[in-house]
């Protein structure tokens, strides 16, 4: 199929090969990728538009190889922007600005399937404006296992002056647990914090928990990222695509389904089952992006 011209939210686009096939599997092709993107773009461009993103990119599909993408590419339109960020070694390199329709659909024509963002915001990237609780389950465990350490951190963060927290689930194999700011915070503090909730935790379940990041420590475990609130590490976004053999979304749950996951382990969600959610309840993360709350001082 040669190349086209779309004209997306006033900006003249070239798209290649949409009916390539991205997810054989699945049989969904670079076109049902672009205009996932193009639909999810109103609930999902609030939490991308102003943080430097990293493009992870399968040119030729899920199977096959796949590379991130940091620096926003020298050839994109002049109409993406960059944001400042840090690089592999101190140094600042421009990301990508998604902060259109027609950007996520350009990103969606080069195959970046998956989008991940820093927890702070492209003009403040010392700031985070959340910290995050990533639940990776190791060896043995899986969503069930996710689920039931993901109401334990609710349940201490509830204990710690009452902090609010949303969950997404990862689109791959774990789940998510956020904690809005929206206040000064700085990195080490969000890190800190999260080390210390990972570690109580472990204290109280040191048979199915733990917040040490070798492998041979996570069989039968869920593992507690908490080092995700580095400067340097960014998350899938909310509603981003996953590379997996289905086109399975990072999407965002209620605490009530988070809940039945832990009894029944069924949390996952296809592109058009999110589209068709985010139709019926909004945007289930919105309130990352305005609740104000104060993590409690660090010890030291």
């Amino acid at each position: 199929m040669p190349d086209q011209f779309v004209d997306i939210g006033g900006r003249q686009l070239k798209v290649s090969n949409l009916d390539k096939v991205l997810y054989p599997e699945a049989g969904f092709t670079k076109a049902e990728v672009i205009d996932y993107y193009v639909r999810i773009a109103p609930v999902m461009l609030p939490h991308i538009a102003d943080r430097g993103v990293t493009l992870r990119r399968y040119p030729n599909g899920v199977d096959q190889t796949s590379f991130f993408e940091k620096r926003c590419p020298s050839h994109r339109p002049e109409w993406i922007g960059t944001f400042a960020g840090p690089g592999d070694r101190d140094g600042t390199i421009g990301y990508c600005a998604l902060d259109s329709v027609a950007a996520m659909a350009w990103s969606a024509n080069m195959a970046a399937l998956e989008l991940h963002a820093p927890m702070a915001r492209g003009h403040d990237i010392e700031t985070p404006t959340m910290c995050v609780f990533d639940l990776d389950p190791g060896p043995g465990t899986g969503i069930p296992e996710c689920a039931e350490v993901a109401l334990d951190i609710r349940h201490v963060l509830d204990g710690l002056a009452g902090l609010q927290c949303l969950a997404k689930t990862s689109g791959s194999k774990g789940l998510q647990v956020y904690v809005p700011l929206n206040t000064p915070h700085t990195h080490e503090h969000c890190s800190e914090f999260a080390l210390a909730v990972a570690q109580v935790l472990e204290r109280h379940h040191a048979n199915r928990v733990t917040s040490v990041m070798k492998k041979a420590a996570r069989p039968g475990k869920v593992f507690i990222d908490w080092s995700q609130n580095s400067r340097h590490k960014t998350t899938v976004a909310a509603y981003s695509l996953r590379a997996r053999p289905l086109p399975t979304v990072s999407t965002p749950v209620s605490w009530d389904e988070v809940e039945a996951a832990a009894d029944d382990g069924g949390l996952s969600f296809e592109a058009p089952e999110v589209l068709a959610r985010v139709d019926e309840v909004g945007d289930l993360f919105a309130d990352t992006l305005t609740v104000q709350q104060q993590l409690p001082a660090p010890h030291g």
